[in-house]
């Protein structure tokens, strides 16, 4: 009999038409969105809530406390429930109203705060430890941060099943992986174990503007240009799981690029994604029209376009930003 942690991982890979003729490449999607959490967050929610309870960390009846965009929140707050585990989330209050109604929904305690930069203590990473710090002092019950940036269980729940599902389901037959980056652990992890199988293959980052990453990797400096609507992904620092990252080249996407390959997946693919879907999409078919044809190159389908609602599919949202919108909406 399976329990809802049991239909965590083993997701299918969905071959993009569109991208693939586009390249002359074989694109593939991970369909991360087929989790019960709807992203490929609950897996490093699963790894880190079962590290917690194994080092004793956390247990029945505690909380676990976490700083979150709204995916890794929603798979811990899933998973925590299935373990009798109360949870506290800290969330930007710009992030879409669909997460957070999801959360609560679920029965998480959910804290909006402003969005600030990291180096303001009151940054939604830093003002989750901050309670769980406070709690830890009173509670007779343990409490636990999940630190989902620089706790490398997130990277290694990847290794451990994200590159291997990968790598099986194309038999080996892989010449690139590329992704964006939120937290760092699922382009670590998926990096990691597919290097560790086949040396040679790319492991290529796809950044939305506004984030440092890319110049990172291109040029060794923390240093970005422009902004983006996608929520959870792009950075201004480097997390302790971007940090191990067997990075080899990365692509920078804007917005207009990943909202036209976004709509693309959902009207002649059937494919109702989020926009750090299209950013990787975007990224795959770059890194595709560079690496030439005939290539097999994977990619992740993060989430469901459902999260994003009241932004992605809000024509006056998207008017508002000059942003391209479909003709359907």
């Amino acid at each position: 009999m399976n329990t809802v942690i049991d239909l965590i991982g083993n997701t299918p890979l969905i071959k993009l038409r569109k991208a693939s003729e586009i390249t002359g490449c074989n694109i593939y999607g991970k369909a991360e969105f087929l989790n019960p959490g709807l992203s490929v967050k609950d897996r490093a929610a699963l790894w880190i809530i079962k590290d917690a309870l194994k080092k004793n960390n956390l247990e029945k009846g505690g909380t676990i406390v976490e700083g979150t965009a709204g995916n890794t929140g929603i798979g811990i707050t899933m998973i925590a429930n299935y373990f009798g585990i109360n949870t506290i989330i800290v969330i930007n209050n710009n992030q879409s109203q669909e997460k957070k109604d999801a959360l609560k929904n679920l029965g998480a305690k959910l804290i909006e705060v402003d969005p600030v930069p990291y180096a303001n203590p009151n940054n939604y990473v830093k003002y989750s430890k901050k309670i769980a710090e406070e709690m830890s002092k009173t509670s007779n019950k343990k409490i636990c941060w999940a630190n989902q940036f620089d706790n490398i269980i997130n990277a290694q729940a990847h290794i451990d099943t994200t590159s291997v599902e990968i790598y099986n389901q194309l038999d080996g037959n892989i010449d690139a992986f590329t992704c964006s980056s939120g937290t760092g652990g699922t382009i670590a992890g998926v990096g990691i174990g597919l290097k560790e199988k086949k040396k040679d293959i790319k492991i290529v980052l796809s950044d939305p503007d506004g984030s440092s990453l890319c110049n990172y990797i291109k040029n060794g400096k923390l240093e970005s240009s422009g902004s983006s609507i996608t929520e959870g992904i792009g950075a201004s620092r480097i997390s302790k799981n971007f940090g191990i990252a067997p990075i080899d080249d990365a692509f920078q996407v804007n917005d207009i690029d990943a909202l036209n390959v976004t709509f693309d997946l959902l009207k002649e693919e059937g494919l109702c994604l989020g926009s750090s879907s299209g950013i990787n999409v975007a990224g795959a078919i770059k890194l595709g029209k560079k690496m030439g044809k005939g290539k097999n190159i994977v990619t992740i389908l993060c989430d469901v376009g459902t999260r994003y609602t009241s932004k992605l599919y809000n024509v006056e949202f998207l008017k508002s930003k000059g942003l391209p919108y479909p003709d359907w909406l």
